[in-house]
């Protein structure tokens, strides 16, 4: 029920359920993270390397979630001018999923160490959907009101102000 643009509704949710698709991804992370460890350094890396990036092994449900650019739903209603936003139609559908996890007690993780064609192929795909964000949801092992990678030191907020700009 999320909004799109142009009603165009470009998301495809993929639940993934097998323990050996599911095995696959985990693969897949941890690939993609080896590498992207390799890219920093110091105490940087040190801190990368403890960092939890993910919860594909102890998460009860993983969706992974596609955009289907190409839909001809919506009949380019709103992409002609701005193609991109079929995108962030997507990332609305998913916001909105997220908030509502939330609001019943459900924590959702964006796993984003991930190659999209990677896994587009482990799922087996239709060759035009192209991955956004793979998330695994589940019940958290602890709340908070502080993102987990500022309690872990990675990176603070910035404060609003700091971010609105008026013209």
């Amino acid at each position: 029920m999320a909004p799109s643009v142009g009603l165009s509704e470009p998301w495809r949710f993929v639940q993934v359920i097998s323990k050996d698709t599911r095995s696959s991804i985990q693969t897949e992370f941890e690939r993609a993270n080896r590498e992207a460890l390799a890219g920093y350094s110091g105490e940087q890396a040190e801190l990368y390397a403890r960092l939890k990036l993910a919860g594909l092994d102890h998460a009860p449900a993983h969706l992974a979630v596609f955009v289907e650019s190409g839909t001809s739903k919506g009949s380019g209603l709103g992409r002609r001018t701005m193609p991109e936003m079929a995108e962030y139609s997507v990332v609305a559908a998913i916001t909105t999923l997220w908030l509502a996890a939330r609001a019943h007690g459900v924590g959702m993780g964006w796993v984003s160490i991930l190659d999209p064609a990677r896994v587009g192929a482990i799922l087996a795909v239709d060759d035009g959907w192209r991955l956004v964000a793979y998330l695994c949801l589940g019940f958290p092992e602890e709340e908070s009101q502080i993102p987990e990678l500022e309690r872990a030191g990675w990176e603070k907020r910035t404060p609003g102000k700091d971010r609105l700009f008026q013209r």
